[in-house]
């Protein structure tokens, strides 16, 4: 029994000392998901060798986790939103809470490898230039243990100016070792997004017109702007459950993509810029879109890509027709 209360105490003691003086803060922000943010938190307690704190932001979750976090995670910083107010808001409440040096935005259905915070930080630190870091992140492993793991982002390349599209490098490729050295690249992944609190200061956080989606791009862009590169480093790895809070198709994910590609173009493009975008936009996307929601019998998915374009045009009218209640 004594053995025992000496343990507990030493991961008190260590607990306290990693909490103190945060080096990195990271922010996560939990909708209806307390189970999947309970285990990214143990992720991050068992591979984090360096000076942290955990700000969790709930966006008014329907059952108020507060009780059962505190009593799993007692130094975890608590912010209740007071309603949903999408990723970016929620987040910058986390910014607003945090002291570190370092802020790392990390979704909260994910899972950390070891010292993934402390290589992100020690890049940044070697590399005063890089605003935006992300690690390699791969899909959260499903099948038999030891099984391959297949990639999500190792990095991606700049929109096009026609289509507002871009594409993810290395995406569900079998991670072999291909991606081996840290990489410039066009954005982070606001899955696993680590920035300096100098970059913040200047750029500003992050952009809250977006809601969900776009948003981190937007932002890598205004800290591309302001001088500073963005860079991924595949050799410190993170897990996403992708998908788990809103699913793989639905109106709110078709809506606000659409909504949110049309809007990153206008807030960073010149008018003479964004006329090839919007002659392609109207003469090939739309039409295209409704045509195959059409054939697909998919009717709701049609009047979300429909709306979210709209959108940009008639934002008071439309509104946010799939704003989670």
């Amino acid at each position: 029994m004594h053995d025992f209360s000496v343990k507990v105490e030493a991961i008190k003691q260590k607990t306290d000392k990693l909490m103190s003086n945060p080096k990195v803060s990271f922010i996560t922000v939990n909708f209806n998901q307390l189970e999947v943010t309970l285990e990214m938190i143990q992720s991050i307690y068992d591979t984090t060798k360096i000076p942290f704190e955990i700000i969790v932001v709930d966006n008014a979750s329907k059952v108020d986790p507060q009780e059962a976090l505190r009593k799993q995670f007692p130094e975890v910083i608590y912010i209740q939103s007071g309603g949903n107010l999408g990723f970016a808001k929620a987040n910058n409440l986390g910014v607003d809470a945090s002291k570190g040096d370092y802020l790392f935005f990390v979704n909260n259905d994910t899972e950390l490898t070891e010292s993934l915070a402390q290589n992100l930080a020690q890049f940044l630190a070697e590399n005063p230039t890089v605003g935006a870091v992300s690690p390699l992140i791969c899909y959260f492993p499903e099948g038999e243990k030891g099984a391959a793991d297949v990639i999500q982002y190792a990095g991606t390349t700049e929109l096009s100016a026609w289509t507002g599209r871009n594409q993810t490098i290395g995406e569900k490729e079998i991670d072999r070792g291909q991606f081996d050295t840290p990489q410039s690249t066009a954005y982070a992944h606001g899955a696993a997004m680590m920035v300096p609190r100098k970059v913040v200061d200047e750029v500003g956080a992050w952009p809250e017109d977006f809601f969900l989606y776009y948003e981190e791009l937007d932002w890598c862009a205004q800290i591309k702007k302001a001088g500073y590169q963005i860079f991924v480093v595949p050799t410190t790895k993170i897990y996403h459950k992708e998908s788990l809070t809103i699913g793989p198709e639905s109106p709110l994910k078709v809506f606000y993509i659409n909504r949110n590609r049309v809007l990153f173009m206008r807030r960073n493009h010149s008018i003479r810029s964004l006329i090839p975008y919007f002659v392609f936009l109207w003469l090939v996307t739309y039409p295209k879109n409704i045509v195959t929601y059409l054939l697909r019998g998919k009717s709701n998915l049609m009047k979300a890509f429909h709306r979210g374009v709209w959108w940009n045009l008639f934002p008071n009218k439309i509104g946010d027709p799939y704003l989670p209640k």
